[in-house]
């Protein structure tokens, strides 16, 4: 989800300077949703994003207003990510992940490893930043944070994950966000249908953790909310490093539409049941003691 956030965010950078919009301006969620054809959730998370940025600020009745428009035009002027900017972003996880990149690195060692320019290596290290798995040192370093690098410990967020998932779906106060779970579903029967095929890795593990933590969010619980999203950071570079199974991961895809369709039916039961045979059944097809060739998603 953090990939989709950031595109917005950008993206809401650039209308601010196309527009011509001047401090104070307001933005409302429902306007740019309309505008860029999405729910007013990611809006509003790529919002906040901007608001820490500097870009915007808590307009006076509410929602938000242009803060800074030369950050606005600085954001706007960030070159557009390109299929060689994924390459590279693969690769320095690859990297990471098998003990190859040290824990602090300057920002010219990058641009002498991996050969791209430095605007498009400094918005890979923020996407980084913003995922959770790199941050910025005093001076041009930065530092990695710890991941999950062994199988024995990826196989054990898959067991810390059957205990919270199917408990938070069965709190108490569990309020289904129905445009976004409804949004979720959409996206899901689209992957089933085929989407499946074509995704990228980086993608579909976007996709698939945003749609897990969307189900635990619902809970209210912030213990669960957090743990998973925690869960979901440190296990991002193993998921980059595997290899996909399509057709395995069109049925874990299909698994994800039976839980979200019991949700919004109110079945939280049976979906909890379900989101435990889910889990319990991807834990051993995506870290078995001995690592296939292939494995879903």
């Amino acid at each position: 989800m953090s990939q989709i956030i950031s595109s917005l965010a950008l993206q809401i950078a650039r209308f601010v300077h196309a527009s011509g919009m001047v401090e104070a301006e307001p933005l409302t969620e429902r306007s740019l949703a309309a505008r860029f054809h999405v729910s007013r959730s990611p809006i509003r998370a790529a919002l906040q994003d901007l608001e820490v940025a500097g870009v915007l600020r808590p307009g006076s009745r509410g929602g938000y207003c242009v803060a800074d428009t030369k950050l606005a035009a600085h954001l706007a002027a960030e070159p557009a990510p390109t299929e060689d900017d994924e390459d590279v972003y693969l690769a320095i996880a690859r990297d990471r992940l098998s003990g190859q990149m040290p824990e602090r690195i300057s920002e010219n060692e990058l641009l002498r490893r991996y050969g791209i320019t430095r605007p498009r290596m400094q918005a890979l290290l923020r996407r980084m930043s913003e995922e959770g798995w790199v941050e910025r040192l005093p001076g041009n370093g930065w530092r990695f944070l710890p991941v999950l690098t062994s199988m024995q410990t990826y196989r054990q967020s898959y067991s810390f994950r059957q205990a919270i998932e199917p408990a938070a779906l069965l709190e108490p106060g569990y309020a289904a966000n129905v445009p976004e779970l409804e949004r979720h579903l959409e996206q899901q029967h689209r992957l089933v249908a085929g989407e499946v095929l074509e995704i990228s890795t980086v993608r579909l593990f976007e996709v698939n953790s945003a749609l897990h933590e969307a189900i635990t969010e619902c809970s209210g619980n912030a213990f669960f909310i957090e743990s998973l999203r925690r869960v979901n950071r440190l296990r991002r570079l193993i998921e980059y490093g595997q290899s996909i199974d399509r057709e395995l991961a069109r049925l874990r895809c299909a698994e994800h539409v039976q839980i979200l369709e019991l949700i919004l039916q109110g079945k939280n039961r049976q979906a909890a049941d379900t989101m435990r045979d889910h889990l319990a059944a991807l834990g051993p097809i995506k870290a078995p003691t001995i690592p296939p060739s292939r494995v879903a998603m």
